[in-house]
């Protein structure tokens, strides 16, 4: 069952047969959909079906004789729920499973929602792949697969012929059906097999459909939907398998069919994984993608001469490389990209599209995309060694007993970006990838951990370590970004912390103000249309109105009223500096430094390099001291010397007598507590490189102040930077003698 967490080979099991046809709580089958040709007696709705297919002298519905009962009400039409549920005279009857049959599985109820709506848009033309967004244009919102494209606006949710949308209209049928004898003659139980396909196909495109028009933010709408969503596909997926023989002589299954649903269900996982940020749901989507890939369900689709369809395996080949990117598979990336380019060259080819450019501009995307990291980790064997940013079980530094530090939690994460120059894959630049998985734990692998020593005599499960949940919005307009900042603080719950990330191009003022209030030292861009001057930021220029996108440090304050955690990288990360805490409430701003010096700057496409520290503090060092490769042996004894910097940065903090309240609020909490101790880290690195000591301003900064002399310029932390660089034999970089320098 996908939902329970199940081997996966279960799932794909051919001759799995657990989810029986699908009928109401007194063993009626449930709803025709309109205009399907196997209905007996008739092409619409209300007609009388067979007597045989109901249960005889059914007591809890009146008068249950042959021919009394009809079918009435489909999903989104009169006299239908949309909840899968008929009418058997007048009694509104649901139709999951009745009494004797096993439940389909369902959705595991995740934790609180979050953006991104699961259906694909209809609009443009067949071959363009304005999919490869990750979201449209305008919602720019949350990551969002290719929709695909069929030349018509997006329409509303309604009951609509099963053969409008899929390729077999009863024409077909009719012809399919007469290869094999008069319509008479064709066997009952197969005539019902085929209507039942045909409503579990048309009920799981409405609800698909149904996706996108949920809420983008909020817990309670989406998750009712998204079971019912499930149910449905689970049905239909099995109830393919269980007849699949009928379904290939009566209505002429093809391959490429069976994958379409495979692909839905794999879309399924990937935006409940978006809604709960848990990555178990996103290894369930690689699985069903590399199982539509391995049996080579979309191999006969270049056979037939539909361009449409080619789109649709293109667009399956852009969504596997999403979820392969998340899951930091980049071997099977390389594969996909190589494929993707060979059926691109052919599409484009066979059918002498215009769309050409923008497929070879996605191609060239995801290639820059996998080769963003500065540094390369090898094996003996010169292959390179796919490292893993995301928490794992000894990443943070354990907290010593007697520290006294807060219970907060992080709980919602708003990861926003504005980035015009950086290697970006459709909407989600490097910055916010490298942002997301720093919020996330390794997957926990429950066998292992029950294999553990100790483990086998204890009973109780493993504790539940939820991912904060994320929002993930690409240049969102102001409009757009303070609704997610209201829902997010109007469901963040108690003793919990909302984190905001703005990775975005800097706004300065544009003169000398006499006041210095809150909207008087600029801010950051989240949105524009123009040009950006230099392709950096933008120039102090001499107007008379602000930027209607910039975010200044004032448009926060409302929000200050509950515990906030800011990240701003930006060249005018300084205007947060200024921030004025209202209502006593911890908050922190960490800020990047404003300017790097002229040696790294060539490299500023690549990624930030004050969030590349966040993510990979390692990484980032060796970037600075002039590495682009290691051993995997000495990266992993480096790793291992960076954890022991990591637990003496966290002493450095508790122990101080004047640091601000606010770091130790947040410090209780394993990711706020890796951010603190990485931020350290960095700062301390930059005061003592050679090539950062030019300006301050290439020093990052916080609100509050950091007592520098108890932490990012502690002689013992400059001691452990010095050795570290020793190791990697690069300590020419480094000053000796930093504290004489100040």
């Amino acid at each position: 069952m996908w939902a329970d967490g199940l081997d996966s080979r279960a799932r794909w099991d051919e001759g799995d047969a657990r989810v029986p046809f699908p009928r109401d709580a007194h063993g009626c089958p449930v709803a025709v959909p309109a205009g399907c040709p196997w209905m007996p007696g008739g092409r619409s709705r209300g007609t009388p079906v067979d007597a045989g297919a109901f249960p005889a002298g059914c007591r809890r519905i009146p008068d249950a004789r042959p021919g009394s009962l009809t079918m009435a009400g489909g999903a989104g039409r009169k006299g239908g729920s949309g909840a899968g549920e008929g009418r058997c005279r007048g009694r509104t009857v649901p139709t999951r499973a009745g009494r004797g049959e096993e439940p389909a599985p369902r959705a595991p109820r995740g934790r609180r929602g979050g953006p991104g709506r699961g259906a694909d848009r209809q609009g443009g033309r067949h071959g363009r792949p304005r999919a490869l967004g990750l979201q449209p244009r305008g919602s720019r919102s949350v990551l969002r697969l290719p929709p695909p494209l069929s030349g018509s606006r997006r329409s509303p949710v309604r009951a609509q012929p099963v053969f409008s949308r899929w390729p077999r209209t009863e024409l077909a049928l009719k012809e399919t059906m007469s290869s094999g004898g008069a319509e008479d003659d064709i066997p009952q139980a197969e005539r019902k097999t085929v209507t039942d396909f045909c409503y579990l196909l048309d009920k799981s495109k409405q609800l698909f459909n149904g996706l996108r028009d949920l809420p983008q933010y909020g817990q309670k709408q989406w998750q009712s939907y998204f079971g019912r969503t499930f149910d449905v596909y689970t049905k239909l997926w099995k109830f393919q398998q269980q007849h699949r023989q009928v379904l290939d002589n009566r209505y002429g299954l093809k391959r490429w069919q069976i994958g379409e649903i495979a692909s839905k269900i794999g879309q399924l996982y990937y935006h409940y994984y978006l809604r709960t940020s848990e990555t178990s749901y996103l290894n369930e989507a690689f699985s069903f993608y590399s199982a539509i890939r391995q049996r080579s369900y979309y191999s006969q689709v270049n056979k037939e001469d539909r361009p449409e369809l080619v789109v649709k395996k293109l667009r399956y080949y852009a969504r596997f490389i999403v979820v392969c990117l998340l899951l930091n598979k980049m071997d099977v990336v390389k594969d996909l990209v190589k494929e993707l380019s060979d059926e691109i060259e052919d599409y484009t080819h066979r059918f002498n599209t215009e769309d050409q450019v923008e497929w070879n501009l996605v191609l060239q995307e995801v290639a820059a995309f996998i080769e963003a990291d500065p540094v390369m980790v090898l094996n003996d064997d010169n292959t390179i060694v796919i490292t893993s940013n995301r928490l794992s079980e000894t990443g943070a530094p354990l907290l010593e007993q007697g520290m006294i530090v807060g219970q907060l939690a992080l709980a919602d994460a708003l990861i926003i970006g504005n980035c015009n120059n950086q290697v970006k894959f459709s909407e989600l630049t490097i910055d916010m990838f490298r942002m997301l998985q720093a919020l996330e734990r390794e997957p926990m692998n429950l066998a292992s951990q029950m294999n553990k020593p100790g483990m086998q005599e204890s009973t109780e499960k493993p504790a539940r370590r939820e991912n904060p949940h994320k929002y993930l919005l690409y240049k969102p307009t102001f409009s757009q970004l303070y609704t997610f900042l209201a829902a997010s603080f109007k469901e963040l719950p108690a003793n919990s912390v909302l984190l905001i990330y703005l990775s975005a191009t800097g706004v300065f003022p544009s003169g000398r103000s006499d006041s210095e209030g809150p909207y008087d030292f600029g801010g950051v861009l989240t949105n524009s249309n123009r040009d950006i001057i230099n392709g950096d930021a933008l120039h102090k220029r001499n107007q008379a109105y602000k930027e209607m996108h910039c975010l200044h440090p004032g448009d926060l304050y409302p929000f200050t009223r509950k515990p906030l955690f800011i990240i701003v990288d930006s060249s005018n990360s300084v205007a947060y500096k200024n921030f004025t805490n209202l209502f006593g409430q911890p908050l922190v701003c960490l800020l990047s430094p404003t300017a790097y010096p002229k040696a790294l700057q060539d490299q500023s496409q690549r990624g930030s390099l004050f969030t590349l520290f966040l993510n990979n503090p390692l990484m980032a060092f060796l970037f600075v001291s002039g590495l682009s490769s290691m051993r995997r042996g000495l990266w992993e004894k480096c790793q291992d010397y960076l954890r022991k910097i990591n637990r003496d940065i966290a002493q450095l903090l508790t122990h101080s007598r004047s640091i601000d309240q606010s770091f130790l609020q947040f410090f209780g909490d394993e990711f706020l507590r890796l951010l603190l101790t990485r931020f350290i880290f960095c700062s301390a690195t930059m005061r003592m490189h050679k090539i950062f000591r030019q300006e301050t301003r290439n020093y990052p900064e916080s609100y509050p102040q950091l007592p520098r002399d108890e932490t990012v310029e502690n002689p013992h932390l400059q001691k452990h930077i010095l050795e570290l660089a020793s190791i990697l034999d690069v300590r020419n970089v480094f000053l000796e003698n930093t504290l004489d320098d100040y």
